[in-house]
Order: structure tokens, then sequence, then C-alpha cells
């Protein structure tokens, strides 16, 4: 017979899982206070980086069922939360979301749900691909520099690079100007290429 689990998340202390407990024996799943796993962990932190839920991965055999008052509970983007339910598939583990009539997300209906899922974190990456080189070019375009800051102004580089050509060693000339050896190194290695 398939054990019953209950995964129940709440982002803030001043937040409470009662009412998904409540919810989830309501829709007719009768899970032991024991397979009940309740924690308070925001829906940005991966499921597999959340404490409890890897505890309650551990208990989880194959046939078993976690029961989930939402998929957010899961994972706050579409492609953490396919992910895991992937990995429970994986163990034998069926999924059941009770925001979505209580479907097994590993059955056939759940398999066409998780297909959805699945568009929708494409698209969620393809949005934010866009969004991100449209404010890159956007910011480009308003004469913004990109990319790191420089470690030493152009003055500096010039002054390290001619304290480096005088035999300073790498490590001294980063003390002076209270920057890394890496930086140092970099600007080295540069002015070396400019003159290949």
């Amino acid at each position: 017979m398939a054990r019953v689990f209950a995964y129940c998340r709440v982002s803030t202390f001043d937040q409470t899982t009662e009412n998904q407990i409540r919810e989830i024996a309501a829709a007719g799943f009768d899970v032991a206070p024991k397979r009940i796993v309740a924690e308070t962990v925001s829906g940005s932190v991966p499921t597999s980086a959340r404490a409890g839920f890897c505890s309650l991965v551990g208990k989880l055999e194959e046939g078993d069922v976690l029961v989930v008052t939402k998929l957010d509970r899961l994972g706050r983007n579409a492609m953490d939360v396919r992910a895991t339910v992937e990995a429970l598939t994986g163990l034998g583990v069926r999924v059941h979301c009770l925001a979505l009539g209580g479907v097994d997300l590993t059955g056939a209906a759940g398999k066409v749900t998780m297909g959805v899922l699945a568009a929708v974190a494409e698209f969620e990456r393809d949005l934010l691909i866009e969004r991100t080189q449209s404010g890159l070019a956007r910011a480009k375009a308003a004469g913004k520099a990109l990319g790191r800051p420089q470690a030493l102004a152009q003055e500096q580089t010039y002054n390290a690079l001619e304290r480096l050509s005088k035999g300073l060693s790498v490590a001294a000339v980063a003390k002076e100007f209270d920057t890394s050896r890496q930086t140092i190194m970099r600007l080295r290695d540069k002015a070396l290429q400019m003159r290949v």
C-alpha cells in the first residue's frame, strides 16, 4: 500500500503551514503527522537546497505519493518545479497537486501539465534573455560602461606598468596600489599582448 506524504512550505516565520495541512486533509488525503514535512524557506531556494525537502526525499520510496497544495510550494519558477517533479518521478513517487484538481503529475494528465510547464519554463528563460539583452543594449546606447569597473584608474595603470618595467615585483606593485596581484598580472599580460 502506498504511503502518503505531504510537503508544506511557507516563506516567512510569521506564516504557518496549518492551512495547507487542513486543505490536504479536506481533499481526502490521510497523511500521518510523521509524514508531513513543513518548512519555512523562500520559494526561490531550489528544492535540492532545502533541508526539509531533502529529508523528505530520503524517506520516500517507490510507489509513495507526495501531496502539495500548489505547485509554488515546490518552487517559484517553472524550471525548478519541473526538475523537482522529474526527480521524484525518477524515484517512482507520484506527485499530486491540489490546485490542479489533485492531478497526479506523473500520470497521463500530469505529463500534459508538465509539458505545459516545460513550455512555460522555456518561455520564461527566453523572456529573461530578451530583457537582459535589451537592457544591455539600452545601457550601451546611453553610454554606460558595461562589465566590471576598472580596479585602477588610467593614470594608475600607466604608473603600475612603469614600475613593472623597472623591475619591481608584481606583489610589490600590487601592495603599492592597494590591489590584488591578479589585477597587476592582468595589466602586465594585457600590455605584453599589445606589444606583440
